[in-house]
């Protein structure tokens, strides 16, 4: 498996700067996927605990 840098460009539709290349690029998109929800989350967690402190 390899892993490059691309040029980000509005024209993406999954708004990816990089790439990955490799047998399996399914497990690899599930991955990120993952990555991706799990820092939602934890944004989604800090702009509510900022919310909490800040009434």
């Amino acid at each position: 498996m390899s892993f490059s840098f691309t040029n980000p460009t509005p024209n993406h539709d999954d708004g990816r700067s990089f790439s990955f290349t490799g047998p399996d690029l399914t497990t690899v998109d599930e991955h990120l996927q993952t990555i991706a929800d799990m820092a939602h989350e934890t944004l989604r967690l800090v702009a509510e605990l900022h919310r909490q402190i800040n009434t």
